[in-house]
């Protein structure tokens, strides 16, 4: 029998202890939990299904609801081995009954997808094989990452073993400037933070200008938490939340909130109103700088796109520049819908003409070449300007290549002058179109 809980808890203990079924969980405190999703891709499904053969011979999974499969790293298929990896997973999906198997035309970037979707909703504990599964966290579930073989167990049995993290809580104050958004947000959070300085713990976003933030700038936000070693990083579910999943999740959502005396290890407060547009200089997330304070810094490629900025809102702010302005001849400019159903959007809101009439290329959704993967590699000496979420050594192809992460409203401004720059710099230009 569960222990009556006499602590006051953090939302992220909340939801760890109405699925663990034990006494309360705290931080520290290792216990096992039952998953309401389990994910995979086309890069990690493969290990996880090898490892439930091996360990767990010819039985089922525990729930073919419960197991998502996505195959968007290199959609369509790159090559041979890509090919083989999706035949491996798609003859799984189809012995095991897996209701969430999405290919072709009904795949897009998973992180993207399985909310529109509305497989995952608050109060739910998801585990995924892909370090940005903490993206859900915007929808004030648990959600985090783990390793191909622990997804396996969960094939097997439905649960996994978690330390409760503790978790810091981050107060964003004041009003946003012209042009920032969640993007901003949370590089400015990982500068300050390091991008170890959140290890193993929750990082809790909250404060006026939260509250304010679109589902698409939280889910933003939540996706980078792993960039600063969170275990996972949450929202606390409002008015937002609710109108987002209304006639889309189809399960019974679960509201829950911090309570006020709640403990945290630390708690910091963010002045938005001192933020400007943010650009992470090569090679580390943490390494963001406020974009008028750049150098002049010549590029090759820009890519709008991604877990982070593939989403409707985020074409909406790069054709916002595109509008009136063409791309530049030196630039290749990738436009990457992150989901069919964001794809077709922009299709009826015409961004889609704005972004040919520019002189960019639109990619079918995938994750492409965030990790390096195709439709956009870089070789060396080339640098980009990316929507993504990491610019590590040799993140989108070659190692001696640079990736400098920015908004879409960035990104976008720099494929038009051909350099790094402020995007109202460019909106002063004389218009082309």
């Amino acid at each position: 029998m569960m222990k009556k809980n006499r602590r006051p808890q953090t939302i992220t203990e909340k939801i760890i202890q109405r699925h663990c079924g034990q006494q309360a969980a705290f931080p520290g405190n290792f216990v096992e939990v039952n998953v309401d999703v389990v994910l995979a891709n086309d890069i990690t499904a493969p290990l996880a299904i090898q490892e439930f053969r091996k360990n767990f011979g010819a039985r089922r999974v525990f729930d073919p609801r419960k197991v998502v499969l996505v195959m968007d790293h290199f959609t369509p298929n790159k090559d041979i081995r890509s090919a083989e990896q999706v035949k491996l997973v798609r003859e799984f999906a189809r012995q095991q009954k897996i209701v969430h198997y999405y290919e072709g035309g009904s795949c897009g970037i998973e992180h993207a997808l399985l909310p529109e979707l509305g497989i995952v909703g608050p109060g739910q504990l998801i585990i995924g094989a892909d370090s940005h599964t903490c993206t859900y966290g915007a929808l004030g579930a648990f959600a985090s990452g783990v390793g191909s073989t622990d997804v396996a167990a969960i094939y097997a049995t439905g649960k996994i073993w978690l330390k409760v993290p503790a978790t810091i809580k981050i107060i964003y104050s004041g009003e946003l400037n012209d042009y920032v958004g969640g993007k901003d947000l949370i590089l400015y959070t990982i500068k300050q933070l390091g991008v170890d300085g959140a290890r193993y713990q929750a990082l809790e976003f909250s404060g006026r200008v939260i509250e304010q933030l679109s589902m698409d700038g939280r889910f933003t936000m939540a996706n980078m938490a792993i960039e600063a070693g969170a275990k996972n990083g949450i929202v606390e579910p409002d008015e937002i939340t609710a109108a987002y999943i209304r006639n889309r999740f189809f399960d019974r959502p679960t509201y829950l909130s911090s309570d006020q005396d709640a403990e945290y290890v630390r708690q910091i407060e963010i002045d938005c109103s001192k933020i400007k547009p943010q650009v992470a200089r090569p090679f580390l997330p943490e390494n963001s700088f406020d974009v008028d304070r750049l150098p002049k810094i010549k590029i090759d490629q820009v890519v709008i796109g991604s877990c982070t900025n593939g989403r409707i809102e985020d074409l909406r702010q790069a054709a916002e520049i595109f509008r009136h302005h063409p791309v530049h001849s030196d630039v290749r400019t990738i436009i990457i819908p992150a989901t069919p159903g964001i794809y077709r959007q922009a299709l009826a809101e015409g961004l889609l003409k704005v972004f040919l009439r520019a002189g960019a290329i639109i990619s079918p959704p995938t994750c492409g070449p965030c990790l390096g993967g195709h439709m956009g590699i870089l070789a060396a000496g080339e640098r980009c300007v990316a929507t993504t979420n990491r610019n590590f050594v040799g993140r989108m192809g070659h190692v001696k290549s640079e990736v400098y992460l920015a908004n879409p409203y960035v990104a976008a401004a720099s494929a038009v002058a051909g350099y790094i720059v402020e995007p109202k710099t460019v909106k002063k230009w004389k218009k082309k179109f």
